[in-house]
């Protein structure tokens, strides 16, 4: 959970709104079923909020997405209203969506749920790039684009995630930071609805919204995440997440195959049937492929010869709470000396990218902030590296206990590469360029970012090439290496950077810095993934739904297209 620090003075006209809690005062077994009338003769319901307080309209003059018009307290009058402040670049929101989605499909009639979408980075202001964010976590509600924090700053919130829920009469009624999970807000809406029903203050009435999706184009790639270059074999894997696929093409952009059906899910088997959900990263090492199925929080693994998936890492489950190994762990002195289990009962936790050192692979497990590691045989998986605290912070790998300062600290790792002595992470939310040292012996570096700041290291980024002391980016997704020079997706300033591994000296090679999609000056869209073989650069060039190629030697850039590869109807 990212905390935003500011010294503005901020309306706090509910500023105990995240301190509020629910007391249920009708017991459970009283509750009546949500589509259930009352009875003409049945005994008044006790509103089950202990407190509740009135809210203020929103403001005019913002921008409203995914519906026809903006809201207003009058539009959303007889609902339950989930007001979801969020920033796209934020794991810990990203993982509530599932929760908000089940909600919605639960209580389609009862329920609005509205995205604050209350900005981290200066890339994520825009309203196009928001847009793209929406259409990415397939978001089917309605967000207000809070780019100055003016509703943020009116329900004095502090932190991302943060959701306040606002019941029919409007009046705010719970409110929690961080994290939630369907069942938390069910067992609320399960004892509020009764009542309001009851009231006559509930409407039924289905709401429905102009959404971004139902105006898109079907297209081949959708939103690739990242990019894998078999040199050796002259292949290029490609993860299209939100075709929930792998396309497997060739250097020069022939089709040879696609991984998966194309459904959301969790199936092994053949290539046809097996499914995932939102992947990313991969590695591979002969004719085995490992990929990070992002959203299932799996490990899978591909049989290239056999052309069969199946799952070796993860319970598909995201994991909250204890260390591998702690389960149980009650005192001190019980910790485990090493935080591992097995990796078939572990839940994991948004896996982002995959790299393969010798006898292990090693995973930017981006939900609990560390790098984790799983020997190639499976016989276990844990942290490798990083104290679980969300920051930029150099030091020993891991501590022995969980939490510990003094240790090293990652934010959102999302890209690993290598020169076979150290592991470079892109270290998204730091905007940072970390390097993990394979001996255990030697701490963790920063070659690049903002781990020698005194504070405030999540929120230093820009868009300055120059000497390491110098250097800025912006939420970077995406590293490559080759030949002394750590290549750089540098997601929100829409370039390729290259940063040479000792000295941190940085420039940009391709980019404007504005969004698009020209080859000359280049132009990219939040490109999130990067690959290096024979001299070409390969780049998952996101939101533009392409990858996109890069020659070294010339600095030339071009679209690369899947020759054979045609869009999936909607």
């Amino acid at each position: 959970m990212l905390s935003y620090l500011h010294d503005s003075h901020l309306r706090r006209i509910l500023c105990l709104m995240v301190a509020i809690t629910v007391t249920l005062c009708v017991p459970s077994q009283s509750v009546v079923a949500q589509d259930q009338p009352a009875a003409a003769n049945q005994e008044p319901i006790e509103n089950p909020f202990a407190r509740r307080i009135s809210i203020p309209d929103f403001p005019k003059g913002m921008q409203w997405l995914n519906t026809s018009k903006p809201l207003t307290k009058e539009d959303l009058k007889g609902k339950f209203v989930v007001l979801d402040f969020w920033t796209y670049c934020c794991i810990n929101c990203i993982h509530i969506l599932p929760e908000l989605k089940k909600l919605e499909q639960a209580y389609p009639n009862e329920l609005v749920v509205i995205g604050v979408h209350s900005a981290k980075f200066e890339a994520e202001k825009k309203t196009k790039n928001i847009e793209e964010a929406i259409l990415r976590y397939e978001i089917v509600h309605p967000v207000v684009n809070d780019a100055e924090h003016r509703v943020w700053d009116m329900f004095g919130v502090r932190s991302w995630p943060t959701v306040l829920m606002i019941d029919p009469e409007g009046n705010a009624v719970w409110g929690t930071g961080g994290e939630i999970e369907f069942e938390t807000v069910d067992e609320i809406l399960k004892a509020g609805i009764p009542y309001y029903a009851q009231q006559k203050t509930l409407d039924r009435t289905p709401m429905k919204f102009d959404l971004l999706a139902d105006k898109q184009d079907p297209t081949p790639l959708r939103f690739p995440g990242k990019v894998l270059a078999d040199e050796a074999n002259k292949r290029l894997f490609i993860a299209d997440s939100n075709h929930n696929r792998i396309v497997v093409a060739s250097l020069d952009g022939k089709l040879i195959d696609t991984i998966g059906s194309g459904a959301i899910g969790h199936d092994d088997g053949s290539y046809s049937k097996a499914s995932f959900d939102h992947l990313q990263g991969m590695a591979i090492v002969g004719e085995t492929l490992y990929i990070a199925d992002t959203e299932n929080h799996s490990l899978r693994k591909v049989d290239l010869k056999k052309k069969v998936v199946t799952t070796i890492a993860g319970t598909g489950v995201q994991r909250r709470g204890s260390w591998p190994g702690m389960e149980g762990v009650e005192l001190a002195s019980d910790l485990p000396q090493r935080f591992v289990s097995k990796p078939l009962e572990t839940a994991i936790n948004s896996p982002w990218a995959l790299w393969v050192h010798k006898d292990s692979l090693y995973i930017a497990m981006a939900g609990p902030h560390q790098i984790w590691s799983m020997p190639l045989d499976e016989s276990e998986i844990g942290p490798f590296a990083g104290n679980g605290r969300e920051d930029i912070v150099d030091g020993p790998l891991l501590p022995p206990v969980p939490y510990q300062e003094g240790y090293s600290s990652f934010a959102q790792p999302s890209g690993l590469a290598s020169d076979g002595k150290w592991l470079f992470v892109a270290d998204s939310e730091g905007s940072s360029i970390r390097a993990v040292p394979f001996d255990s012996e030697q701490q963790v570096r920063t070659v690049v970012g903002t781990s020698e700041l005194p504070h405030g290291r999540l929120f230093e980024f820009g868009d300055i090439d120059g000497t390491k002391d110098e250097v800025r980016l912006q939420h970077c997704l995406g590293v490559a290496y080759h030949d002394g020079k750590i290549y750089v997706a540098d997601t929100y300033n829409n370039k390729v950077k290259v940063v040479d591994a000792k000295s941190g000296d940085t420039k940009t090679i391709a980019g404007t810095g504005e969004p698009g999609l020209a080859d000359a000056p280049a132009q990219f869209d939040e490109p999130a993934g990067i690959a290096y073989a024979a001299g070409t650069l390969f780049v998952a060039d996101t939101n533009n739904h392409l990858i996109r190629t890069i020659d070294l030697a010339t600095g030339s850039v071009r679209r690369l297209e899947i020759q054979g590869l045609t869009a999936l109807a909607k």
